[in-house]
């Protein structure tokens, strides 16, 4: 698809459309971002932190608005795209909070004279984001950036045009300088063409595997520094010793939010056999009362899938497990009498090591339940993938927790909850999720220039 549209996922009806940058809209967003860092670098912490402020309330004050643009655009019910806005500005308002701490030049213990190292912004940065978390995806690399004084160049998803620009006039309007952030609806030749050229020092994507390799082959021969965040096949173990009632719950959140488009759903519920039965009973019970809903209805938890093809490529999933000889516990799949994205919740298992599945990311409301022998063998599962996003353990003991939490080859662990994200922690993976981090206080350092001075007289 070379346009951005909005093609509303409940109603499979085509609602806009928008046409890709031209060449010269390129190369001026590449100029304007280039030459506005000139001045942004030098603009102090509190102007950049009372516009951050400003920017926060504004996003709560058209949270209602921003919430039904995502919902048509993605499918989001609104009361979870509210969330996300809610998060959005909690980002902006933890960097203006804490970037001069975090951005402080710190002191270097030398035999004579002295040393420091201060941490600098580096100029011009692409930002290529997904529809997933349309808003939130955006705050988590533009918030820190702003703070360090980097400019950037941002291209959203192909199907969030609307959302787009509708931060665009969030920025504008709290008084970002121009060019300081500039939105380009390109294509992905243009995005290489961006990365390559010599004004632009980085890159942040977060994004599918594809994609990531695509970026880092272009980043690499350019030499510049990119961060990825990528897929995840999240485990959620369940101890023996773990609450049940508070288990299930944490995973229908866990693997049902946002319809089961995150990174870091809980897509594989890794349950130990002494209480396998028990949380496959109460699990599947959740999932067979969940009801498909108008994501423009507060109520609702569980809407469309982001696209038919997305709808379509887990169907196809699906069935390739089942024909391997997966055990079907709920029965779901795509609607296929109903117009727009529309896919049932299911619920598998029985899914082993010989089944593609095994070692793919179900993007979508497909929950996979694995029964471990024991907690080692859990850990095993958890671990026998490419990816390695988060992980979510339940235990009443903490240091069986501790204990899983080392073992697990994950960039984040969350005990006794589903896997989440806050302003104030990292975000990242490691293995085939990507590197770098993103929020905390990780994610004002990846792309800083850090220079030493050195006083030698």
């Amino acid at each position: 698809m070379s346009d951005y549209q909005v093609n509303n996922p409940a109603t499979g009806e085509v609602e806009a459309t928008y046409p890709t940058a031209a060449e010269q809209d390129i190369q001026n967003a590449i100029e304007q971002a280039h030459s506005a860092y000139q001045d942004w670098r030098h603009v102090s912490l509190s102007e950049r932190s009372a516009l951050l402020h400003k920017i926060a309330d504004i996003y709560l004050e058209r949270q209602d608005e921003l919430a039904r643009i995502v919902a048509n655009e993605m499918g989001k019910p609104v009361a979870q795209a509210k969330g996300e806005i809610g998060l959005v500005a909690e980002i902006y308002r933890y960097y203006a909070d804490n970037a001069e701490q975090l951005l402080a030049p710190h002191s270097i213990d030398v035999d004579s004279g002295s040393a420091s190292v201060e941490k600098l912004p580096v100029g011009a940065l692409l930002g290529i984001m997904p529809w997933n978390y349309p808003h939130y995806q955006v705050a988590r690399f533009a918030a820190p950036n702003f703070m360090a004084g980097n400019t950037i160049i941002l291209k959203h998803a192909p199907q969030c045009p609307k959302t787009a620009e509708a931060i665009v006039d969030i920025l504008k309007d709290a008084g970002l300088p121009d060019g300081v952030y500039n939105n380009v609806f390109a294509t992905n030749e243009q995005a290489a063409t961006i990365i390559e050229d010599s004004r632009v020092q980085g890159v942040s994507l977060t994004g599918s595997e594809r994609a990531g390799q695509a970026v880092a082959k272009v980043a690499g021969g350019a030499l510049k520094k990119v961060v990825l965040e990528l897929g995840g096949s999240d485990a959620f173990i369940v101890a023996a010793d773990a609450d049940i009632a508070k288990s299930v719950k944490g995973a229908i959140e866990g693997r049902f939010g946002n319809t089961g488009q995150a990174c870091n759903a809980a897509k594989r519920l890794i349950v130990v056999e002494s209480v396998y039965d028990k949380f496959v009973e109460g699990f599947t019970n959740a999932v067979r009362s969940m009801t498909l809903a108008n994501p423009l209805d507060e109520g609702t938890f569980i809407g469309p899938m982001s696209s038919k093809a997305a709808a379509v490529n887990l169907q196809e999933q699906l069935d390739s497990a089942v024909q391997a000889g997966a055990t079907v516990l709920v029965e779901g799949g795509l609607v296929k009498d109903k117009p727009g994205a529309w896919f049932a919740p299911a619920v598998l298992t029985d899914v082993d090591e010989s089944m593609d599945v095994y070692r793919q990311e179900l993007f979508g409301p497909v929950a996979v339940v694995y029964k471990a022998r024991d907690i080692e063998h859990a850990i095993k599962i958890a671990n026998d993938v490419p990816f390695g996003l988060g992980a979510s353990i339940q235990t009443q003991d903490a240091a069986l927790a501790a204990d899983i939490a080392d073992k697990l080859e994950v960039g984040m662990v969350t005990i006794n909850a589903p896997s989440g994200s806050e302003a104030n922690t990292p975000f990242g993976g490691v293995k085939r999720s990507g590197f770098g981090r993103e929020l905390g206080t990780l994610g004002i350092t990846e792309f800083l220039n850090y220079k030493l001075i050195r006083d030698k007289s």
